[in-house]
């Protein structure tokens, strides 16, 4: 992990575990959806626990510049989190979807901008753009799809990034390839799938996750290395939590992709991205 910050022409992604990741790019520092808490839950005795410790812990963190929220699920907004960052990084902007700003606003950031999808904000160098996802939003039984979801698509002068954020598969994606890319750098979710007649509208599998990756990348070319997130922190849903990798891999290598275009990440391993796009 580069300190204090990447240099400006580089492009560098960390797995913090499940959803959240350092991403370091056009010389400033990001975090996806930073969910550092023990528990996924509005509970501290009950729910889905963490098994595996965060791979930057959230006291080590370099500078933050900004963060990108997906949603308000539990696994992806921890309010303890939100809180101890906004403490630590004051002047961090924090990005977040349509609707959802007031609620992050009331936990301690002093910056808070909401996009709608095809949305963008200007942070520095970098250009982010909200794309679509298909998936839901609830805190509880009584609020659910009053804030939106999204991914986010990041330009910087010599680098595209996409974060697709919770997502089932859907037909957009091959609009936000055309319309974004071309990308070096696309993390797609490949965990918490089973029961399919459940999560199939809103978790992609390793197939589908694949065939998202190969929409995204379209004639341009432009998908870049496939990072495999959503994976092996909290169990969430049914699949064993060591099978998303495995299938990723399988379903990888029977689309005859590349294999130095899947990273399957360890908690904690950094990844420096060579630049693909002007």
């Amino acid at each position: 992990m580069p300190r204090p910050r990447a240099a400006a022409d580089a492009l560098a992604v960390t797995w913090i575990g499940h959803s959240a990741t350092l991403l370091q790019i056009g010389g400033l520092n990001l975090l996806t959806d930073p969910m550092f808490g023990l528990r996924a839950s509005p509970v501290r005795f009950a729910g889905p626990r963490r098994r595996v410790p965060p791979g930057i812990a959230l006291a080590e963190l370099p500078p933050v510049d900004a963060v990108l929220l997906t949603h308000n699920h539990y696994d992806h907004l921890d309010t303890g989190s939100v809180r101890m960052l906004a403490r630590r990084h004051p002047e961090a902007i924090w990005i977040v979807p349509l609707r959802l700003g007031p609620f992050v606003q009331e936990l301690g950031p002093r910056v808070v901008v909401e996009l709608d999808w095809w949305t963008e904000h200007t942070v520095g160098p970098l250009h982010i753009t909200a794309t679509p996802a298909q998936h839901f939003s609830a805190r509880t039984p009584f609020d659910r799809n009053r804030t939106l979801w999204c991914g986010y698509a990041v330009r910087a002068p010599r680098h595209g990034v996409l974060f697709a954020g919770d997502t089932g598969y859907h037909p957009e994606f091959a609009r936000v390839g055309r319309a974004l890319g071309p990308f070096d750098l696309v993390m797609l979710p490949v965990g918490a799938y089973e029961p399919a007649r459940i999560m199939q509208p809103l978790h992609l599998n390793p197939e589908e996750a694949v065939r998202a990756y190969q929409d995204l990348s379209g004639s341009n070319g432009g998908g870049g290395v496939m990072m495999a997130v959503h994976w092996g922190t909290f169990k969430l849903t049914l699949e064993p939590m060591d099978e998303p990798p495995a299938r990723v891999r399988r379903a990888w290598q029977a689309a005859g992709l590349p294999p130095q275009g899947l990273w399957v990440p360890r908690h904690g391993e950094t990844r420096l991205v060579p630049g693909r796009t002007p």
